[in-house]
């Protein structure tokens, strides 16, 4: 495995959605990553409402921190709702922060 995903995972970590208390890696919002021949970072991920009012702050966030990764030279975020969030995507950490264990 491309050791820039681990780096573009850990840097999700630091993303968060404003209105959750958890990264949106561990909420299971992030569906997919890989790296291209070209270094470009494809990002396929969910949001946990489809109008959720921060989906711009977090696509934005999500390619700022992927750019960050070395050897990224540049991030497409894709949203998708196939399928659609919900609280069983969220990793055991997740669940244990929020109280839903």
């Amino acid at each position: 495995m491309d050791e820039r995903i681990d780096k573009i995972i850990a840097s999700l970590k630091e993303v968060y959605d404003p209105e959750i208390p958890v990264n949106v890696y561990d909420l299971g919002m992030v569906y997919s990553v890989d790296v291209d021949e070209n270094d470009t970072a494809n990002v396929l991920m969910t949001l946990t409402a489809p109008n959720c009012p921060a989906a711009d702050m977090i696509v934005s966030d999500v390619e700022f921190m992927t750019k960050k990764v070395d050897g990224v030279e540049d991030c497409k975020v894709e949203i998708t709702f196939d399928p659609p969030w919900d609280k069983s995507m969220m990793s055991e950490e997740a669940r244990l922060e929020l109280g839903f264990m």
